[in-house]
């Protein structure tokens, strides 16, 4: 339960020999001009109204670092999201790569619900701002969630990190409350989703990545709303907590 993470043997981050080294600073590099190129061509689609066109970005956006950073994704249960029309997905949260990963790989239109902090980053922060991104100011209250919700209705899916930050110490922290509210007053599934794997390549504060590694996506079965009310929230938490933790492995 939360508050008592499993045990595990998990290594936060994997050695380096000269060439992966090597590799890892230029596929860094070549990340950030990507970075840059994507986010640009994210924003204007966002300024023409053409939330397809900022997906597909997006979607180019994240495969491409994966690409370049030689990392496998492997994404387990996809046919538990055939039959969801709009949906909003609860993960544990590693490192940035589950955002590439999630951009690049899950089907529909993702969005993500992000700190208000990447607003300063030149570029990106317009882009997320225009694109339909959440970014959250935690003193904001209830004006984020019903800014989630307009995003939602709009035709667009959300994904929640639930822990509320980056974990690569192995192990699946407990869930805040948002995601839970988000999918109540959205009336749409509740999807859990356990990453493994990308806290060991990208850990939190790493300059470079440390390429060639692996990381897995699993989606679990989704949890049902529409016969939910507020009150219900605690509940809902525990149940995607649960399913994550069920999922998750230490081994990739």
């Amino acid at each position: 339960m939360a508050g008592q993470p499993q045990t595990s043997s998990y290594t936060a981050a994997a050695p380096r020999g000269v060439f992966n080294l090597a590799w890892g600073v230029v596929a860094t590099f070549l990340s950030a001009v990507w970075t840059a190129i994507c986010a640009t061509g994210a924003a204007l689609s966002a300024l023409m109204n053409k939330p397809h066109w900022v997906t597909v970005v997006t979607r180019a956006w994240g495969r491409g670092i994966i690409a370049v950073c030689g990392i496998k994704v492997e994404v387990e249960g996809l046919e538990n999201l055939a039959e969801l029309e709009h949906y909003v997905l609860v993960s544990n949260h590693q490192s940035f790569f589950d955002t590439f990963a999630i951009a690049g790989f899950m089907p529909g239109n993702p969005r993500f619900v992000a700190k208000k902090e990447l607003l300063k980053i030149p570029i990106v922060g317009f882009a997320m701002r225009q694109g339909g991104h959440i970014l959250i100011d935690r003193d904001s209250g209830g004006k984020a969630i019903r800014k989630a919700i307009q995003i939602i209705r709009s035709g667009l899916d959300v994904c929640v990190y639930a822990e509320g930050h980056r974990y690569n110490d192995g192990h699946v922290h407990e869930f805040e409350d948002g995601a839970a509210w988000l999918a109540i007053l959205s009336r749409l599934p509740a999807v859990p989703m356990s990453i493994t794997g990308s806290g060991r390549f990208y850990p939190r504060g790493a300059i470079f990545v440390t390429p060639g590694l692996s990381m897995r996506m699993r989606i679990g079965k989704p949890i049902a709303t529409e016969n939910m009310r507020s009150r219900d929230r605690t509940e809902l938490t525990h149940r995607l907590e649960e399913a994550v933790r069920a999922s998750f492995t230490t081994e990739v």
